[in-house]
């Protein structure tokens, strides 16, 4: 069966691709989206982040022998940990002033972060195999679906429900927004709110380090591997709406979709068709689509 001379088998994988990609684009944004819906920081860093969990991922197997299981978490824990150092160090004394600065810092870091890993690693790419226990493909009849594109999207969907659950749904999600909007009183309550806010970015930097590790053997694992995805998971993010978790994740996987299909029939596009439908939306609704309008 052919859909515009384009075989099914074609579209179908092209679907996949995209799935996957969107599921990546979801997870990313993801953490960028609890880190400025909670802290009001715009985490320019978080494609280094990601880049360092796929990192994490090849050293501890080279060097140390880990697993792929094992790296799945501990790549969040590192990555997590370097967050919470640098909330504490550097990110506390900017909550109260202009967002541009967090913004300008997290960007040096990430270039700085870069630069480290150029200068051990170069620029050439290293492979992750892919766990015995996914290897393979699964025969759908219409197509051969690869187990491991299968767990990357079943595995992202979980961690992106997971977290709009605890962050929407639980008393835990409660605190953390009241948090947001009032932290005196949250405060006078017996919350210790500087250290809920230092656990939250630390969560957020684990999100794009665990996006990381499932990307490792999906993908070739490079120092600007981040730098090259965080435009356009940003796009993402004003797409969906700044801080809207719910966005984030339903915006990156539409988006995923909708990119692979342009690369089955209008290929030349599938580069800028996620920037020219953020192009649309802020004329339409500038808040994002599941943003809310500042008053």
């Amino acid at each position: 069966m052919t859909f515009f001379g384009i075989s099914t088998q074609a579209l179908l994988g092209q679907l996949l691709l995209g799935l996957v990609n969107g599921s990546f684009y979801a997870m990313l944004s993801l953490g960028l989206a609890v880190i400025f819906g909670l802290l009001g920081i715009v985490n320019f860093a978080h494609g280094a982040l990601y880049m360092i969990g796929a990192f994490v991922a090849f050293v501890s197997l080279e060097s140390f022998g880990l697993s792929y299981w094992l790296a799945l978490a501990l790549a969040p824990l590192l990555v997590g940990a370097l967050g919470i150092v640098v909330e504490r160090l550097l990110l506390k004394h900017l909550y109260k002033i202009d967002p541009m600065y967090g913004l300008l810092l997290t960007f040096g870091l990430a270039l700085i972060a870069e630069g480290l890993f150029r200068e051990r690693f170069g620029v050439s790419g290293q492979q992750y195999p892919v766990p015995e226990l996914l290897q393979g493909a699964t025969d759908l009849g219409f197509m051969m679906l690869p187990n491991y594109r299968a767990w990357v999207v079943i595995a992202s969907l979980g961690v992106c429900l997971g977290t709009w659950f605890l962050i929407e749904r639980t008393r835990l999600g409660a605190y953390l927004r009241a948090a947001t909007e009032n932290p005196a009183l949250v405060q006078a309550f017996g919350i210790n709110v500087p250290v809920m806010v230092m656990l939250t970015y630390g969560a957020g930097c684990a999100l794009a380090a665990l996006a990381g590790v499932l990307a490792a053997p999906v993908i070739q694992i490079t120092p600007l591997m981040g730098s090259n995805l965080i435009i356009v998971v940003f796009a993402v993010v004003v797409i969906g709406g700044m801080g809207s978790i719910l966005g984030s994740i339903v915006t990156g996987i539409g988006l995923g979709l909708i990119e692979g299909l342009t690369k089955v029939f209008y290929p030349q596009a599938s580069s800028v068709v996620v920037f020219l439908i953020m192009a649309i939306v802020l004329m339409v609704k500038p808040a994002g689509l599941f943003g809310k309008e500042a008053r």
